[in-house]
């Protein structure tokens, strides 16, 4: 060790003096640097408390844990049926990132029924709806899963977000949660006076009397308004009937309330939309009596 060092001490006094040696202790220098940077970067960003974690999805969700057995499944934002392709990568689009759809929250749901760990699912809601084909996706789902389903409404759970929840063996919420608002709307903001104040003309070049209807920029006539209307009521009756069946209701006492307002958790337990206020720590206990297991979830 000693000779080591005294070579080196005579190396570096060699090195001062000559230029092909200095040259080397600062590449040295330089490489040890950037090996040490290396190194801080890898236990930091690789294996330390700042490593990127993947990005989830259904088919690498952490339901498929094997420490799992409650798979919790987030129901939250505008409601669709699917999610276009790469949407959430473009930054041109108008895509909303506070949706979900459909289509990912049925794969979810079957993949926790695939699972032979998972002893029931958590469907948590945050949402005010959305598409009412999509609500009618997830409730079947929901009614046709092998896996107790146990719906947890968090700040609101309205229209088709309640819709696709409302078959779920067991709702929990909070008193202060917005839940129900059964109705159905496809008002819009029509542009026919802003057009006609900034000088524009809608030309009409259409096929079939109906086809444009509903165009932003023309006058509603009173026949495309009835058609509209005819299939907002189906809808509608059709989200009347489905709450009705899905939760026991009569459906008489489900069209009583049906005005597309909402209710706070009592009020909504009252009406039979909920079964019992509380939260997860409620949910937790829940399960742990019907499953006999502590509940160990893994969120989607």
């Amino acid at each position: 060790m000693k000779k080591l060092n005294d070579l080196w001490l005579k190396f570096k006094k060699w090195s001062e003096v000559n230029l092909l040696g200095y040259l080397i202790v600062s590449i040295v220098k330089i490489i040890f640097i950037f090996l040490t940077f290396l190194l801080l970067y890898y236990i930091l960003f690789i294996i330390g408390p700042f490593k990127d974690e993947p990005n989830s999805s259904v088919s690498d969700s952490t339901i498929t844990n094997n420490n799992c057995n409650v798979a919790g499944i987030n129901l939250h934002g505008q409601l669709v049926t699917y999610i276009p392709l790469h949407s959430e990568n473009d930054s041109s689009s108008d895509f909303n990132y506070d949706t979900v759809s459909s289509e990912n929250i049925v794969e979810a749901i079957k993949q926790a029924n695939d699972n032979e760990n998972i002893k029931a699912i958590i469907l948590e809601i945050n949402s005010s709806g959305g598409s009412p084909v999509a609500s009618e996706e997830i409730a079947e789902a929901v009614r046709n899963s092998e896996k107790p389903v146990v719906g947890l409404i968090r700040q609101t759970g309205a229209s088709g977000a309640y819709w696709a929840v409302s078959t779920a063996d067991k709702i929990f919420a909070s008193k202060n949660s917005d839940i129900g608002s059964i109705g159905v709307t496809s008002s819009y903001l029509s542009n026919v006076g802003k057009n006609k104040k900034d000088g524009y003309t809608y030309e009409q070049l259409s096929a079939g009397k109906f086809k444009d209807s509903g165009s932003v920029d023309k006058p509603l006539t009173k026949e495309e308004k009835a058609l509209f209307m005819r299939d907002i009521n189906i809808i509608y009756e059709n989200f009347v009937e489905a709450v009705a069946q899905n939760r026991n209701i009569p459906i008489a006492k489900v069209k009583s309330f049906s005005d597309g307002s909402t209710f706070l958790g009592e009020k909504a337990k009252e009406l039979g939309l909920i079964d019992e206020i509380g939260s997860l720590p409620e949910v937790e206990s829940y399960l742990q009596e019907t499953t006999g297991e502590k509940p160990e979830i893994c969120w989607q």
